[in-house]
């Protein structure tokens, strides 16, 4: 299964290309507020795809939470039904692609805990300097395929 990860403005290209026929979508957008305009919309894969997972989930730390009246457990309660799909694109043989606003943080986190759960190399992404994962979405992520796995009696390919 291969992990990449897009910024907006690059998986727009992409979409008007050749858009990958195997491939998966995870798909982070701004939800709406004060930091958007009125127009500003998800990225449309409707021409190419419609197996996405898209979700509207703010680019915060820890530290902010409260600032968005959120607190850990409250932020991106999506996550269990993404653990699924991510399983199910793994069971189907996808490729994932992971895509978020500036291809930096949110898709990165999330593509960090896909590695790190399923082929223990997640720290690769951590290291490259293009990437600034984000850490609540990398431990909700890894979390949610951790519980689903458990539940599900996955066992993954390093035999654990």
């Amino acid at each position: 299964m291969k992990i990449s990860i897009y910024s907006r403005k690059s998986i727009e290209k992409l979409l008007e290309k050749d858009f990958p026929e195997n491939a998966v979508v995870i798909s982070f957008y701004d939800p709406p507020g004060k930091f958007r305009d009125a127009e500003y919309r998800p990225v449309d894969y409707s021409a190419k795809t419609n197996c996405v997972f898209q979700v509207a989930l703010h680019d915060i730390d820890l530290a902010v939470l409260p600032k968005y009246h959120l607190t850990y457990e409250t932020y991106f309660p999506e996550v269990d039904d993404l653990a699924e799909f991510i399983f199910n694109a793994k069971k189907e043989g996808k490729d994932i692609i992971c895509q978020c606003e500036y291809g930096e943080s949110r898709s990165s986190g999330c593509a960090a805990a896909i590695h790190e759960y399923f082929y223990k190399d997640g720290i690769k992404i951590f290291a490259d300097y293009r990437y600034y994962p984000n850490q609540m979405v990398y431990h909700k992520v890894y979390d949610a395929l951790e519980r689903y796995g458990i539940e599900n009696d996955v066992i993954r390919e390093s035999g654990e």
